[in-house]
Parts: C-alpha cells; sequence; structure tokens
C-alpha cells in the first residue's frame, strides 16, 4: 500500500493533467465500486485503474484475470499494474480507444476517469464502452460530487440513466458511485 502510494504521488507530480485524484481510492470505495460483478457474463474492462485499487478489488471478487482488460494512460502506472497483476491484460491506451481492442458483449466497465464537467470526455468513453457492451451490461463511475457525473441531457443523448450506488464518506475525498445502464425504452 506504500509502495503505491509512493507510485501514486510521484506520477501526480510529474504528470498532474493524467492523475486527478488527491489519492488512491480507498478499499471501502473499491468494494462499492465493484459491487455485484461476481454475477457478471463476459469481459470486464476498467479504465484509469491508476495503482491498481479498484482492480485488486475485482479479482478479490473472484473475476479470472483473464477476463478482465484495464486501460490505463500513464507508463509507469501500466508498468506497476502488469506486475503486480499477473494474467490481466494491461493497455497502456486512453479509454476512448476501447472499440479497438477487439472487446464485445463487456458485462461492465468500471471508470475511476474523472468524466464529472468533461462533456467531450463523457461522449468520447462512454458511448463507445457502452457499444462494445452487452444489453445487460453496466457502466460504474466514481465521482467526488454529490449529484451523477454525467448531466441529464447527456444522459439521454448517450441513451443511459444513472442510479446512486452509495456514497463513502471514510475517502478523501468523500467519493460517490453511480451506475450508468441502458435506457428502457
Amino acid at each position: 500500500m506504500a509502495k503505491d502510494f509512493a507510485v501514486f504521488l510521484g506520477e501526480m507530480l510529474r504528470r498532474p493533467t493524467e492523475v486527478s485524484a488527491i489519492a488512491p481510492s480507498s478499499a471501502a470505495v473499491a468494494r462499492l465500486m465493484t459491487e455485484g460483478l461476481e454475477t457478471v457474463t463476459g469481459p470486464i474492462v476498467e479504465i484509469g485503474p491508476g495503482t491498481g485499487s479498484f482492480t485488486k478489488a475485482i479479482l478479490a471478487r473472484g473475476i479470472a484475470p483473464e477476463r478482465l482488460t484495464l486501460l490505463e494512460l500513464n507508463a509507469r502506472f501500466c508498468e506497476t499494474l502488469r506486475a503486480k497483476f499477473p494474467g490481466v491484460r494491461v493497455e497502456c491506451r486512453p479509454a476512448q480507444e476501447i472499440e479497438k481492442l477487439g472487446l464485445r458483449d463487456v458485462g461492465a466497465v468500471i471508470s475511476g476517469v474523472p468524466v464529472l464537467a468533461r462533456p467531450t470526455i463523457q461522449r468520447e468513453i462512454v458511448g463507445p464502452c457502452f457499444r462494445v457492451m452487452r444489453p445487460d451490461g453496466f457502466f460504474v463511475q466514481i465521482t467526488y460530487s454529490p449529484s451523477a457525473p454525467i448531466p441529464e441531457d447527456v444522459q439521454r443523448e448517450l441513451g443511459v440513466v444513472a442510479t446512486k450506488r452509495g456514497t463513502v464518506w471514510a475517502n478523501l475525498p468523500p467519493a460517490r458511485v453511480f451506475v450508468f445502464r441502458r435506457r428502457s425504452h
């Protein structure tokens, strides 16, 4: 844990535009983010895994490493993730490229990518994620805002709807978790 924090802090200082959180997410947030994954069918994708707080929780839920693909921009984080999680596919590329990975019928996407107040990122990431997802697949997003990190007009445009899963007050800063699913017609 201390080594992860050191790597995280070093990268946050060296590449502040790539690392937007102020600390790795807590174990409690990771458990909330990964809730229900044990019942998911198909591949699971994590975008913006950083040093692997959520990755560790995904695997702890019994997900086989070969079902998990990580998309991370930061080369140092990619190196760390490959060493820590053998058997997990680690792609050192932006989440916007999810459709280029050859993945289909994805059961869930776990996102540590900051999408709040970034409509371009919301469209470039959430839309493509749902295009490679199973009809019953879902997208889980962490945010530090009290409301959904994707506004209702963009949700409508993307054909998704948000549900708040919960808040973890014992995180720095307090974190909220939202789940996005296809809007039923």
